[in-house]
């Protein structure tokens, strides 16, 4: 039985490695990577994908060189808002997760401001992952839990994570190579499929998206029941 997923998780790896093949500036490949995201955004929803989560910033990517994560924040401020134009025609609200204390004050202001604008929208969602990491995220809800002095279910649980609210995560994708999760969405990845290509993300288009949604429609998804 074909399953056709609801809600995609991509680690979007590869972009400095993308650049030193090029001999180019990591930077570069910053960019190339965002040039790709708003390009091919757009067509993961027409293929039917309601939820995209993206990994754009993690809590460890805060320990690279200053100038890197410098300019990777200036890269943030100035494409939020583009990335969310390229999908304005698609209902699309939008949302962050992660501890955005850390972000300047004008990538936050621009969070806000999305988020505001595309609070009443139905169509479907975009998730950004900024200064996000999944052990964070786990601990920051049981720390929540025990202020309500009381056993959850994981239902409850599940309703103290930044994705409360959002689709059950069905599949992950991660470009570059690697074949880990790297603290990426632990929880609601209990269940979720995971394809990993050796593509950089630069390099990640529309047949790709195509070959990893394949992937997933050729699953049999039982979640440890038998047929």
């Amino acid at each position: 039985m074909k399953y056709s997923p609801e809600h995609v998780g991509i680690i979007m790896d590869g972009n400095g490695r993308w650049a030193t093949k090029r001999g180019l500036p990591r930077m570069m490949g910053h960019n190339a990577g965002v040039k790709r995201l708003i390009k091919i955004l757009p067509y993961i929803y027409e293929r039917g994908v309601k939820c995209v989560s993206l990994y754009a910033f993690s809590t460890e990517n805060k320990f690279r060189p200053a100038e890197e994560v410098d300019n990777l924040m200036k890269l943030l401020s100035k494409n939020l808002q583009k990335l969310s134009d390229e999908i304005a025609d698609k209902d699309i609200k939008f949302s962050v997760m992660g501890d955005t204390d850390f972000l300047p004050s004008d990538v936050r202001e621009t969070i806000k401001a999305l988020t505001e604008q595309t609070k009443h929208k139905q169509g479907g969602y975009l998730n950004v992952a900024l200064n996000y990491g999944a052990q964070d995220e786990i601990l920051r809800a049981v720390n929540l839990a025990v202020k309500k002095r009381k056993e959850l279910n994981k239902q409850e649980f599940s309703e103290l994570l930044y994705t409360a609210g959002l689709p059950a995560l069905d599949l992950i994708i991660r470009t570059g190579g690697e074949k880990r999760l790297s603290n990426f969405m632990l929880y609601q990845a209990a269940y979720a499929e995971l394809y990993f290509t050796d593509i950089l993300w630069p390099d990640f288009t529309e047949k790709e998206v195509d070959k990893a949604l394949d992937f997933y429609e050729k699953r049999n998804r039982r979640f440890g029941r038998v047929d």
